[in-house]
């Protein structure tokens, strides 16, 4: 199967989704199933799994409900209180729900120490336990720390997020390739290949200015570890569907039909146990 491994659907509500501002107002709306289909058809892809995009329990069900209609939603990354001392409970109630393969919070909201308070982390290491993956979603500035989460739990898996969101309009790229090898050292982190163009000047950006980025992800991941992501309806800010796509398929030109099959589903599949 060819999967888009990171994709959201919303009833757009303007208090809850206030962080789409007026520069990003064209997502100001509701993104659903049938407007995503016919997308995926036209460009070849199977299947996608959607992320959540708000933080509380009733994300997780609609989402399921949304995958349990239609079934080119492979998989479902819900939210839930990774601090809660009721936790375990509360994963064990979703066992019977196959669809749901794993969990992420918005880090990107919370401070650089969020992700080290032993609550948090021991959150982390009991969707192991449950055969749960996790979702980081970060800024560079909080790439040391993920490292640091990441070493204290050495069998849960991770995903990294949009290559933690590198500063591309800024063209900085130093520090965060510094610490995106570090996190990529551990061999329980893949990353999505998503994310980049709203990283990028909206209106501007060009495939040669996001190459830098995508060389050192390639470099730090490889082909083994990395999946192709379209971050839709985020994306929609700064190009369609098939120009977030067209940036890996033109970088992997090159590369071996396998690589390309890994990167455009396999790894996916693999990584969120998708059937």
């Amino acid at each position: 199967m060819r999967i888009d491994a990171h994709q959201h659907f919303w009833y757009f509500d303007p208090i809850r989704d206030a962080w789409i501002d007026e520069q990003m107002k064209v997502i100001r709306r509701d993104f659903l199933p049938e407007d995503l289909k016919q997308v995926l058809a036209q460009n070849q892809i199977d299947g996608c799994v959607a992320v959540q995009a708000s933080q509380d329990d009733a994300e997780t069900e609609f989402l399921l409900k949304l995958a349990g209609e239609n079934d080119f939603i492979k998989g479902v990354v819900g939210w839930i209180d990774l601090q809660a001392d009721d936790l375990g409970t509360q994963l064990e109630k979703y066992q019977g729900r196959k669809l749901l393969k794993g969990f992420r919070h918005v880090l990107q909201g919370e401070s650089e120490e969020f992700m080290l308070r032993p609550a948090f982390v021991r959150g982390v290491k009991l969707l192991h336990h449950y055969g749960y993956t996790y979702d980081i979603l970060i800024f560079p500035n909080q790439l040391p720390n993920a490292v640091k989460l990441v070493a204290q739990c050495p069998e849960q898996r991770f995903v990294l997020d949009h290559l933690a969101k590198p500063y591309i309009k800024a063209g900085k790229i130093a520090d965060w390739e510094k610490d995106l090898n570090a996190l990529a050292a551990h061999e329980n982190v893949s990353c999505k290949i998503s994310g980049m163009i709203t990283e990028a000047d909206y209106r501007s950006w060009t495939y040669e200015q996001l190459v830098p980025y995508l060389d050192v992800a390639f470099e730090a991941f490889g082909p083994n570890r990395l999946m192709f992501g379209s971050d839709w309806p985020v994306c929609l800010v700064a190009g369609e569907y098939q120009a977030v796509k067209d940036i890996v398929e033109k970088y992997t030109a090159t590369f071996s039909a396998e690589e390309k099959a890994k990167i455009f589903g396999l790894n996916a599949e693999r990584f969120y146990n998708l059937s």
